[in-house]
């Protein structure tokens, strides 16, 4: 992670609340600025406020595969706050975010100069959960009706999607229901929809909570979460080879949970005990499964793990700017790169393969019928 100077000179400044959490807040523009010089240890942060979760089930795969070598990294959940992934980037607390589209384009509106370098949900993760009968796949019936979501940020990805349906988004109604309380609201009967995602709806499942879903890997084919640093770090020759090596390992991980996806279960479930034993082996297997299909996408349109279609980014730039949701037309090409593709996908292919294939499953996870799953998938979407 990157050391800061004392100088403000762009967005955000540094608190730390009265838990000793430290947070980004807005500070007219000026910001701390990072320094140019070599990464001390290489901190990636979620967008979510917790890194219990199965999303990020490459990381830990390559992690306990020994992928990342002698690269030092940590992974930081982060503050709940939607936008905190791109503000510690920003200011130089952070060195990777995982934003969603909407989240980088807030990064971008505001004056951030960030760059995605590898986009991790080539298909659209996000979807909008129903009451069980009150699903519906014309989303213009959400028109004058409540949509929950867990952070007001997450406005920024759900606009551009209902309006690439054709929803007038200013007939719509947002209610900040918490993380992760925004899900039992919808269930206690509060709002009409929420906001969620893939592999969140099998830990949705796993917690009881049973809905209908619009899905988006079904019906939009917008951009979903990426990677994104700071622009600075890709001119720094240093940085950028750290940054190759570093997505090297997040891409094997990708290949080996893609080869066998039970196995990048049990690496994350080795990581948070708790977690595992409240979500257990099929329905982190389901979840997992979920995200796969979103993570690879088209691979054989794909240059590689990572890849960005800058078609479908341009899409989504052209929807938020039709909307409102940024002020200036934004070039993909200028925001987002595949520069680091290549290098990153540069991996033994067969060394993973064989890694994949020579893993030991613990009984529980060898009793799971992968196949099953997949066959199932997609029977609570409406």
């Amino acid at each position: 992670m990157t050391k800061l100077q004392s100088g403000m000179s762009r967005r955000y400044f540094l608190q730390v609340t009265g838990s000793g959490l430290v947070t980004a807040t807005a500070l007219g523009g000026s910001a701390l600025q990072a320094r140019a010089e070599p990464y001390d240890t290489f901190t990636w942060i979620s967008p979510r406020g917790t890194l219990e979760v199965l999303d990020d089930y490459p990381y830990w795969s390559a992690l306990k595969m020994g992928y990342f070598g002698d690269l030092k990294t940590e992974m930081q959940p982060g503050p709940s706050d939607g936008t905190a992934t791109v503000k510690f980037v920003d200011v130089g607390q952070a060195d990777m975010g995982f934003p969603s589209p909407g989240v980088f384009s807030f990064a971008i509106e505001n004056g951030m100069n960030l760059k995605s370098v590898f986009h991790m949900g080539a298909r659209d993760t996000f979807s909008i959960a129903f009451r069980k009968g009150e699903g519906t796949r014309d989303l213009k019936q959400l028109e004058g009706k409540t949509i929950l979501l867990g952070s007001a940020a997450w406005q920024s990805i759900v606009d551009p999607m209902l309006a690439a349906q054709g929803v007038d988004i200013t007939k719509v109604n947002y209610v900040e229901a918490g993380w992760p309380t925004w899900a039992t609201a919808l269930a206690a009967g509060q709002g009409d929809a929420a906001l969620s995602w893939e592999g969140l709806r099998a830990e949705w499942i796993a917690n009881g909570l049973e809905f209908e879903y619009w899905l988006g890997v079904q019906h939009s084919t917008l951009p979903a979460n990426t990677f994104v640093v700071r622009s600075a770090d890709l001119e720094d020759p240093d940085r950028k080879a750290f940054l190759e090596k570093y997505l090297r390992g997040w891409a094997m991980g990708l290949e080996f949970g893609y080869l066998n996806p039970r196995a990048a279960v049990e690496a994350v479930y080795e990581q948070f005990p708790t977690f595992a034993s409240n979500t257990g082996p099929e329905l982190g297997t389901t979840s997992i499964l979920q995200q796969i299909n979103v993570f690879r996408g088209d691979m054989e349109n794909r240059e590689g793990w990572g890849w960005h279609d800058m078609s479908s980014w341009q899409a989504f730039f052209d929807q938020i700017h039709a909307i409102g949701q940024i002020t200036k037309p934004v070039k993909a090409e200028d925001v987002c790169t595949n520069e680091l593709i290549a290098a990153a996908n540069d991996f033994d292919h067969e060394k993973v393969k064989a890694d994949a294939e020579a893993y030991q499953l613990s009984e529980e996870f060898a009793a799971i019928d992968v196949e099953n799953i997949q066959a199932h998938m997609f029977d609570n979407a409406v």
